[in-house]
């Protein structure tokens, strides 16, 4: 299991739409994918679970990987977050 803190910085935070392509991208992964904000725990491979998360602009999320690829999904959903989701 790999873990990694990730603030998030598109302007609308976790929306439908930055949602929906974190759910996508999760969702190609191999090993488990989850988020863990404010004492909740989310799947990322649904972007319902995400929303109800209602993660803000400048909110730190921890991403945490666990199973074969765990390392390379990992980098993949922290860089697609840190990259803005599309947004910036």
């Amino acid at each position: 299991m790999v873990e990694q803190k990730v603030l998030v910085i598109n302007p609308t935070g976790l929306h439908l739409r930055p949602a929906a392509d974190l759910a996508k991208l999760s969702s190609s992964c191999k090993s488990k994918v989850t988020m863990l904000y404010q004492n909740s725990v989310c799947n990322l491979k649904s972007s319902l679970n995400i929303m109800a998360l209602a993660v803000k602009k400048g909110s730190e999320v921890t991403i945490v990987c666990d199973g074969e690829t765990e390392k390379e999904d990992l980098l993949r959903v922290v860089s697609f977050i840190e990259s803005g989701l599309g947004e910036i």
